[in-house]
């Protein structure tokens, strides 16, 4: 079996002792982490190769920063886009092959509101990965995009769809970009095991948000038909946004046949 997590951290420096321990609770082979917020110098490697994990690490410093931990062997490490086009000031994306598999680790941008200038950088930018895998990437092959899309794909998704009526992360740009990813080839895995509303990875520190099941379902696992059809399983652990200093996200997680 391989297990596949992807988790924003909110922070690894702020959470690296809940990682630790939900690392050696659920003993995953390959994590996606968003929002390390800290520089590759800073990164902690050393602590993950002592649980088992080789690691790379694209991070800036006090925002974004994404990482891939492996059990099953990291290669061919990209940082960023590598397409030949202008350099993304934001670290929010970084590729690894895993055991076999082509594995992206991606913090979409949120986008912030309809009219503003970071939202047309969402739209660009999830453009920009459709155009990657289209160019690069065969949908014939095992491959799986895993991140804080900070989209929630349906109406299901959320909490209350009226309240996020002219916001980010539901509007129809937004989706329809997703919708393009899985055009090309790609699944999303949750689904293939859960039908059901009232799922969700995210919730809002505030207005004790996670306690009144007030969130959104944003954190995603897409893979190709060759990865998706292995899958056996796949889950969000709630219990991981409670205790003591939680992130706002919840590890979502799945589990293929090798």
């Amino acid at each position: 079996m391989l297990r596949l997590v992807t988790w924003n951290v909110n922070s690894l420096k702020a959470r690296l002792p809940r990682v630790q321990e939900w690392l050696t609770e659920n003993a995953p082979d390959v994590v996606c982490l968003q929002e390390t917020k800290m520089k590759d110098e800073a990164f902690p490697a050393e602590v993950f190769r002592e649980m088992g994990y080789e690691s790379a690490h694209h991070g800036q410093g006090q925002w974004n920063g994404v990482a891939i931990l492996s059990k099953v062997g990291i290669d061919d490490v990209v940082a960023g886009w590598d397409d030949g086009g202008p350099e993304d000031g934001d670290a929010r994306l970084i590729w690894a092959t895993c055991g076999g598999v082509r594995v992206a680790s991606a913090y979409v941008p949120n986008g912030r509101a309809l009219d503003n200038d970071h939202y047309t950088y969402k739209l660009g930018w999830l453009e920009r990965l459709r155009a990657t895998l289209e160019r690069r990437e065969d949908a014939g092959s095992p491959l799986a995009v895993c991140g804080d899309y900070n989209i929630a794909p349906e109406d299901r998704d959320v909490w209350d769809p009226a309240h996020f009526t002219g916001m980010t992360h539901t509007s129809e740009p937004e989706r329809a970009a997703l919708r393009a990813l899985e055009a090309w080839g790609m699944e999303d895995v949750y689904r293939r095991f859960h039908d059901e509303a009232g799922l969700f990875s995210w919730w809002d520190y505030r207005g004790g948000d996670f306690h009144q099941g007030r969130g959104m379902r944003i954190d995603l696992i897409l893979a190709t038909p060759s990865l998706a059809e292995r899958a056996t399983g796949s889950f969000v652990d709630r219990d991981a946004r409670k205790g003591e200093k939680p992130s706002d996200h919840a590890p979502v997680v799945a589990d293929f046949d090798e």
